[in-house]
Order: C-alpha cells, then sequence, then structure tokens
C-alpha cells in the first residue's frame, strides 16, 4: 500500500502517522501542503496538530491548501482518506465529512487516553477490531466537540457511519461520538490518535488495528 502524509505549517503528528503506517507495512510519502498533486496513492492521511495556528477556525486554511483540491480529487475518484484531530478538523471543512468540531464543552485543552468504544467493523479502518470492543487510545484536543444536527445524526445511525464512540465522553460531543465515515465508507475522521497507540514503549499498542487491517484492505482491493 502507498501512503501519502499531508504536511501543512504546525502539524506535529505528521512523523507518528508517518511512523504508524510505515510500522504496518505502508510505502509513505510526506506531501507538503503547497503542492498541487499528490503521488499515485492508495490512502491520504491527515495528521494532528494545530494547521495554520488554528487561526479562523480549527483546520479552516488548511482546508484551502492546494494540495486539498488533490485530496478532494482522490477521495471523488474513490481514494481513501484518514483523518485524525486536526485531520478530522480539516476533512470537515472540506466536506468530505459531515459535522464540525468545537470547542470543547469544558473550554480547556484535553490530554490523556480513553476508551473507545467500536461501532461498526464494516470499514476498511476498523475491521481489524470486534464490534462493541473497548480500545484505549489517546486524545490532544481543544476543539473536539463533534455536532451535527438531529436530521444527519440519524442518517449516520441509519447508515451505520459512527465508527467510534467515546466511553467517557471528555469534551461534549454529540452521541459520544469519536469518530465518522463518509458515505462510500472510504473516509475517516476522528479526534483520538490512533498512531499514538502502535507501540507499547509509548503506554498501548490498541491503535495497530486500525492500520493494519487498512493495509490488509487495501492490500487486497
Amino acid at each position: 500500500m502507498k501512503a501519502a502524509v499531508l504536511q501543512f505549517p504546525g502539524s506535529n503528528c505528521d512523523r507518528d502517522m508517518a511512523v504508524a503506517l510505515e510500522k504496518a507495512g505502508a510505502d509513505v510519502t510526506v506531501v507538503w501542503h503547497k503542492d498541487a498533486a499528490l503521488p499515485k496513492v492508495d490512502l491520504v492521511a491527515v495528521p494532528g496538530g494545530f494547521s495554520f495556528g488554528d487561526y479562523l477556525r480549527c483546520g479552516a486554511i488548511a482546508a484551502q491548501s492546494p494540495i486539498c483540491l488533490a485530496l478532494i480529487d482522490h477521495v471523488n475518484k474513490g481514494g481513501y482518506a484518514l483523518g485524525v484531530c486536526n485531520g478530522f478538523q480539516v476533512l470537515t471543512e472540506t466536506r468530505l465529512l459531515p459535522g464540525a468540531l468545537m470547542r470543547n464543552a469544558g473550554l480547556k485543552f484535553v490530554c490523556k487516553t480513553v476508551g473507545l468504544k467500536v461501532e461498526t467493523t464494516d470499514s476498511a479502518f476498523t475491521r481489524g477490531y470486534a464490534a462493541g470492543q473497548v480500545v484505549d487510545i489517546p486524545i490532544a484536543h481543544h476543539d473536539g466537540n463533534y455536532f451535527v444536527d438531529d436530521e444527519t445524526l440519524a442518517a449516520l445511525r441509519d447508515q451505520d457511519r459512527i465508527a467510534f464512540t467515546y466511553t467517557q465522553n471528555p469534551n461534549g460531543a454529540k452521541a459520544d461520538i469519536a469518530g465518522v465515515l463518509s458515505e462510500n465508507r472510504r473516509v475517516l475522521g476522528m479526534m483520538p490518535h490512533p498512531e499514538r497507540a502502535v507501540d507499547a514503549h509509548h503506554g498501548g499498542t490498541d491503535g495497530q488495528a486500525l492500520f493494519r487491517g487498512l493495509l490488509d484492505q487495501l492490500v487486497q482491493a
């Protein structure tokens, strides 16, 4: 599997994402935000951080970068994309995923490991888990309060597009949502950081199954 990790001014999880993908067996290229084209890849990963200092809205400026036009084209042509934390915010700003990420309900930055319940295994990203499984994944965000209107929430539930929920909601996210899938199930956005849970020396390995399942799916495709 070939993957691209996007890099913006203020990205700080790009290397973590690249290492996690490489650890799973992917061939990874880091792509700068001013580039107008992507190399030929199966997956585009939009990492966490504070792109452009989180000015305006988190991810709003990054979503206007030249590389995000290529990202949108990649997804519209059937490619896969993964957005984590700030990357999730970018995916909502590009409208590749529904909803918005607002300020945490407690108005404070939260940084800790949380429990996530796997809500669906019907995606390349979650196929490595069991339905209902609880995994421990770190979070680190100030604007992770996921919001959608009631009609969109009903659609996400009806279409089995809620990937993960928090076992104990840390930020006020609607319906405890921690991650959602696109309609074609090829795009996942999530606030927690699976790339920070792939090495036992860092405190846990529950993120490994996401990257390995994704790799296995794309290699078989």
